[in-house]
């Protein structure tokens, strides 16, 4: 039976999935490259957990994770109140996106790590002074994502305030991000960069006078963690997979001849959707606006009230199917605001309610991440990302 919900549509996370994408990680941690100890296990829970919902994904990853990365500094802050709810112990969080110098206070007041990438940290400083705060950073270095950082050949004029007295910053880290790991198979371009990572934490060690290893390095996310054993680093920065889904066929070709054992990633999410009507059509009868589909023959036909505005993407009018009872239900005619039309012809046997699983499994057959945006001409990331926040998640373990 589908979980049962109040909702007409929800979203389902399964938690024993997330529970072995990350045990599958850990076994990932160190293979292939024997010349550096153990590494942290770090995970991203950016974008409202890659749509999965935050704090939903909180409950069941934050005891099995060594570290977690969030892009919001309100994300992180609102972790360290639902830590405080539960009586949880507190968790290491980096905030890794763009920070206000008042969020610079925020963070150091909550025992949050801060990245530096641009000048606002310049303009904390003295914020941080007047409050008496102290916040531990991780230096961004820019290696050819062309996005936030420092070059290496800048950090001494643009970090020199690391040096001041009284500085409110106590480097502990320092991170970069891949550009170009997930759409080949060959890594020449994240190789030069982890060229420019090393130059870069060169030039900070350089700048403050301590030795490279004193600082904790990370740049891999999911696809250089599976396909680049040596940027592990200390930590890792486990995004998409976290969630079973792999980058990109191409990560899954490479990590197939780098890795001695594949891990075996486990979607977490599932979308259902009631119908709000089942009824039949005549033939010749037009479904939608735009009149795009006519029914050539007698038709039985479910109204499902999700549409563009849940996060069910309109190009995939005409184009995309569904599950009902664990058959295909075409989409029929254009997807609008707060519905789609299915195809339950056969499907059903009478005008009863049914429930539509728009991604995920039922009975054998699946509609994927990676189907659906291979329908809508884009990538899973953003078939996740874009599922509205305001549709309930609900914790299963199956």
């Amino acid at each position: 039976m589908l979980e049962a919900s109040a909702e007409s549509s929800w979203i389902e996370i399964d938690g024993s999935a997330l529970r072995a994408n990350l045990a599958a990680f850990r076994g990932v941690l160190g293979q292939g490259d024997t010349n550096h100890g153990e590494r942290k296990l770090g995970i991203v829970l950016k974008a409202n957990a890659y749509g999965h919902g935050l704090l939903e994904t909180l409950t069941v990853v934050h005891p099995l994770v060594d570290i977690i990365h969030l892009i919001s500094p309100r994300d992180a802050l609102l972790v360290r109140k639902y830590e405080e709810s539960r009586q949880w112990p507190r968790r290491r969080l980096l905030v890794i996106g763009a920070t206000s110098p008042e969020e610079f206070v925020q963070l150091a007041e909550e025992g949050v790590e801060v990245t530096l990438g641009d000048d606002n940290a310049v303009a904390a400083v003295a914020a941080l002074q007047a409050r008496g705060l102290r916040a531990q950073a991780h230096v961004h270095v820019e290696t050819g994502l062309s996005r936030e950082g420092f070059f290496p050949s800048e950090m001494r004029t643009k970090l020199a305030f690391l040096n001041a007295p009284e500085c409110p910053f106590e480097v502990k880290g320092v991170l970069s991000h891949f550009a170009n790991t997930e759409d080949v198979t060959e890594q020449q371009y994240a190789l030069q960069q982890l060229k420019q990572f090393d130059a870069g934490v060169t030039s900070l060690s350089a700048l403050l006078g301590k030795n490279s290893a004193d600082f904790e390095r990370h740049i891999a996310a999911s696809a250089a963690t599976l396909v680049l054993p040596q940027s592990q680093c200390d930590f890792v920065r486990v995004g998409i997979s976290l969630y079973g889904l792999w980058p990109s066929t191409e990560t899954r070709l490479s990590a197939k001849i780098v890795l001695p054992n594949l891990p075996k990633l486990q979607p977490v999410l599932s979308w259902r959707c009631r119908s709000q009507i089942v009824k039949k059509l005549a033939a010749g009868a037009y479904v939608g606006y735009g009149c795009t589909f006519r029914c050539e023959r007698e038709t039985r036909i479910a109204v499902l009230p999700i549409g563009y505005y849940d996060g069910y993407p309109r190009i995939l009018s005409g184009r995309a199917h569904v599950l009902v009872n664990g058959h295909r239900a075409p989409v029929l005619g254009r997807v609008m605001m707060n519905h789609i039309v299915v195809d339950v012809t056969g499907v059903t046997g009478d005008e009863g309610q049914v429930v539509a699983t728009l991604l995920g499994s039922d009975s054998g057959e699946t509609v994927s991440a990676e189907m659906v945006a291979g329908w809508a001409q884009t990538i899973h990331y953003e078939i996740v990302t874009r599922i509205g926040s305001h549709l309930r998640r609900i914790v299963i373990d199956q």
